[in-house]
């Protein structure tokens, strides 16, 4: 597929590993600057470096913070002001029995998943 993404700069945020990595990797493919975010350093170099490998020409930066606070959101707009392309893919779960998941934890999920 050509999608033709050069100057255009994509945030994918969860990217580190999973949907989000994959899609990191095929948007470098296509030519996107591409922001690769996780909530550790070591996670977001080690995500940076495998993009790089596969994708020799790959123009990939990344930011290291948890997205789910108001906070980092602020310092990820701040560093990065103007992005063409937004792959929304945080998200959080708990993994235990539904019955265990207090009312103070679904509201926590909806707020990062949804809102």
């Amino acid at each position: 597929m050509k999608l033709n993404l050069e100057n255009k700069t994509a945030l994918i945020s969860g990217s580190t590993k999973g949907i989000g990595f994959a899609i990191a990797i095929e948007l470098a493919t296509e030519g996107a600057r591409v922001i690769v975010n996780g909530r550790s350093e070591s996670a977001v170099a080690s995500s940076i470096e495998q993009i790089c490998k596969t994708v020799p020409k790959a123009k990939v930066e990344g930011f290291a913070g948890d997205l789910s606070t108001e906070k980092e959101a602020e310092n990820l707009l701040k560093r990065f002001p103007e992005v063409d392309i937004l792959v929304n893919n945080l998200g959080i779960y708990e993994a235990k029995p539904f019955e265990e998941i207090t009312d103070e934890e679904w509201r926590r999920f909806f707020e990062i998943n949804v809102l």
